[in-house]
């Protein structure tokens, strides 16, 4: 295939994973030179003899420009070479990453860093740009991109066309990302708006738990499309409460992505939602799922989220108590459709208050 990019990047993915791996072999097939860091040292061996990932997208055949490297995390003298860093792990364990990778990063010559991970971390409710600013400093968090949409891996291998948002603080690191990404086959739409790239890439995962769930009870496609509707509003509520733009969730990172991982199998967060619809327990579906559902525990932070904030959130409360409550998923969801009636479109009163507080970590003034 033609590469639109204007010139090859080194680039290292960290992480192995569905996403992870999807994103490598796409820029490996954009001549692009791609290392894949894993923390195992099997899969560095196997994928670098047989350009197979033993664990996801197993029938398919990796471009010869990607390279594994792992389990020990790059020195500095590799980083100093490195032209991209993307991020691909699950939320949960990106702070102390960035804390190890810190040192080998140099502030006079930094790299891209393009992080793909979509959750709220649950010890503390911070953001990816938060864990950023915490771990790299504030510099460096202002200059980090966001990539997020409906983007399934097993279609991104297939080239079949896919569309995201890539999201910075800086306008000009947010070209340069999408310049990284930018094929016929995956276009790129910039925006300025980190913080509701993020936490639309995030809240969807819980909205698509509670569609699963309603497929899981066998309700049909009036229920799910009311589900992803009020999903949305209620995920632009909250975002707006938080202080993000309420046009980030009309964005591919937001009813895009919310669309898609709210209506297949193939999204983890939905096969979650189904299996606990038809009666089985979450433990035993966390342990045969076979990969993150990263809903699951974005679901607790949420529910810290929207208590402090004091926004109605009655779909995302419901999944919360289905998880970590052990209610009832069909008691839930009568409890939903007996609410009181509601207006349908509205925002909160008041707006900003983390996204302020965040913005002053970095050194912006609202």
């Amino acid at each position: 295939m033609t590469s639109c990019s204007p010139t090859p990047k080194k680039i290292i993915v960290f992480g192995s994973g569905n996403f992870g791996s999807c994103l490598a072999d796409h820029l490996g097939d954009s001549e692009h030179e791609v290392s894949m860091w894993s923390r195992e040292k099997s899969f560095v061996e196997y994928f670098n003899e047989h350009h197979k990932n033993p664990r996801y997208l197993k029938d398919h055949s990796f471009p010869n420009t990607i390279r594994a490297v792992g389990p020990d995390l790059p020195d500095a003298d590799f980083v100093k070479r490195i032209d991209v860093l993307l991020f691909a792990i699950p939320t949960q364990g990106l702070r102390s990453l960035l804390a190890r990778l810190r040192p080998s990063l140099d502030d006079a010559h930094l790299p891209l860093l393009i992080f793909v991970n979509k959750g709220i971390e649950t010890d503390t409710n911070a953001l990816t740009l938060e864990i950023i600013a915490d771990t790299c400093g504030k510099d460096i968090a202002k200059v980090s991109t966001f990539l997020s949409g409906p983007s399934f891996a097993t279609e991104i291998v297939r080239r079949q066309p896919t569309m995201v948002s890539i999201a910075s603080l800086s306008e000009e690191h947010a070209e340069r990302a999408s310049l990284v990404f930018h094929q016929p086959w995956f276009r790129c739409y910039r925006g300025n708006d980190p913080i509701g790239i993020e936490l639309a890439g995030a809240l969807k995962n819980v909205y698509a738990i509670a569609s699963g769930m309603a497929d899981g009870l066998g309700y049909e496609n009036n229920t799910r499309a009311s589900l992803i509707t009020r999903g949305l509003s209620e995920m632009t509520r909250i975002g707006v409460a938080y202080g993000a733009n309420p046009l980030t969730f009309l964005s591919m990172a937001g009813v895009g992505d919310l669309f898609l991982t709210c209506s297949s199998l193939t999204s983890r967060n939905y096969t979650v939602g189904v299996r606990l619809g038809r009666g089985e327990r979450l433990e035993e579906v966390l342990e045969t799922l076979g990969s993150v559902a990263e809903g699951v525990t974005t679901a607790k932070g949420l529910k810290a989220i929207t208590d402090d904030l004091d926004v109605p959130a009655p779909l995302a409360n419901a999944v919360y108590q289905v998880l970590y409550e052990g209610r009832n998923v069909r008691e839930q969801a009568q409890a939903l459709l007996e609410r009181p009636m509601v207006k349908e479109l509205d925002l909160p009163g008041k707006s900003g208050g983390p996204a302020r507080a965040l913005m002053k970590k970095l050194g912006i003034e609202l």
